[in-house]
């Protein structure tokens, strides 16, 4: 018997749990938190957390700050949602999205769930035995919820710095040819670059998805953060002919676009087959939501008060996304390309001072002067960790938030400028 208590039969039982990697920004928190980080600290600029501020806004709807419970709501909610929701979001998404077009969603093309990853798991879960394309770089938790559900085989898509991220539709066209694509999963805006996909190149995507049969698995959390293209909210949903054929996947949620992370509330979007499949791969996965936040949400996701929100999501942080990239790029931070949507500013370190250039070594430092940001290999995507003894691509780049106030952003840069000219 162990010192500690412990046998060798109960390690051995033990050590069949694997460890999981943290995703970025986890992992960013818990190096701050050693360095007395709290999300109530006063004193920390967090420009890494994937998250808007949740307070007020000029022009928004008032913030909701309680939540009835009805008697019904102690019961179990159904795994696709309440009814009432999955209609509310099918009659949002048409009435921004499909007016005046034949094919129309409907409830049955919603399914509502526990947040934007339990959005994307229950896709994933249903996905059959197909090579399954990824961008590099996206969003973090891609990496483990690609390895998770060994029945596709995921297969990376690499963006290239030097031209801004920019993917035509003929590049498109060529690997889902090319590499047997039968679906792919991507943020947009993307999620760190704030590069968008909009406007006709968006509908030649769905128009291509359609006609070569791939399935386009969208992650639009960021959808109503548009800084480039005349239109204030971008989405598949428009480019769409038949809703219950094209092969468009969408999801979104409470999350970003309506500022309230903490409700955890998703949907995914798509055609009536798709939904019935996530929807049975909810009841083993996650067994649906919160019925009091659902029936909460029905009013939020109505045509004018989703409208309000936008606009001054749009007045504010069209203004934050300015100041930081601005304040970046004359501390010496250089960008790919300035962010067309999101709330994060990609930053090439490159050309500051030497001991700043690498991505871990600039969040240590910037730790030090209590600011957080994410290092930029952590979006260099890797299932199941297949290439091995390589750089990252992304060791020079940084992700910054541009979601706390604005004061938070002024006091960061005030810090970061004096790490930049301490280390020069």
């Amino acid at each position: 018997m162990a010192s500690n208590g412990s046998s060798p039969e109960l390690d051995a039982s033990l050590s069949m749990f694997r460890s999981v990697p943290r995703t970025g920004v986890i992992y960013v928190s818990v190096e701050a938190q050693k360095r007395g980080f709290r999300f109530d600290a006063e004193g920390w600029c967090n420009l890494g957390q994937g998250q808007p501020e949740t307070g007020s806004l000029p022009g928004a709807p008032p913030r909701v700050e309680s939540i009835p419970v009805h008697h019904h709501d102690l019961d179990y909610a159904p795994v696709p949602g309440i009814g009432e929701l999955r209609e509310a979001v099918a009659g949002l998404y048409n009435r921004l999205f499909r007016r005046g077009m034949p094919s129309q969603y409907s409830a049955d093309n919603v399914a509502i769930c526990g947040g934007g990853r339990v959005a994307i798991m229950r896709a994933c879960a249903s996905i059959g035995p197909v090579h399954l394309g990824h961008f590099l770089p996206d969003y973090t938790a891609y990496e483990e919820l690609l390895d998770v559900f060994r029945r596709f085989l995921p297969i990376p898509i690499l963006l290239d710095p030097n031209e801004g991220y920019t993917f035509s539709t003929e590049a498109l066209r060529r690997e889902i040819l090319g590499r047997g694509l039968g679906a792919i999963l991507m943020s947009n805006a993307c999620n760190p670059t704030g590069k968008l996909i909009h406007g006709d190149q968006l509908a030649a995507w769905v128009g291509t998805a359609r006609s070569l049969g791939c399935a386009l698995l969208l992650d639009e959390f960021y959808s109503h953060y548009v800084w480039t293209g005349g239109e204030p909210i971008v989405s598949a949903a428009r480019y769409v002919e038949d809703v219950d054929r094209d092969p468009v996947v969408i999801f979104d949620g409470l999350t970003k676009n309506w500022r309230y992370p903490g409700f955890r509330t998703s949907w995914i979007v798509g055609p009536k087959k798709v939904i019935a499949a996530a929807s049975s791969a909810g009841s083993f996965l996650d067994g649906g939501g919160c019925a009091p936040v659902q029936r909460a949400t029905i009013d939020l996701v109505g045509e004018s008060p989703t409208l309000a929100e936008t606009n001054a999501i749009h007045n504010v942080f069209q203004r934050k996304r300015d100041k930081l990239v601005g304040g970046l790029r004359a501390l010496g931070v250089r960008f790919d390309v300035e962010p067309e949507g999101t709330f994060y500013a990609w930053g090439d370190l490159s050309e500051l001072p030497p001991s700043l250039r690498d991505s871990d070594a600039f969040f240590k430092a910037a730790l030090e002067r209590k600011v957080i940001c994410v290092p930029g290999h952590f979006f260099d995507i890797n299932p199941g960790n297949r290439r091995t003894g390589r750089p990252s691509r992304f060791r020079n780049h940084v992700r910054f938030s541009f979601g706390p106030p604005e004061a938070v952003l002024d006091e960061a840069l005030e810090r970061l400028g004096d790490l930049v000219r301490d280390s020069s």
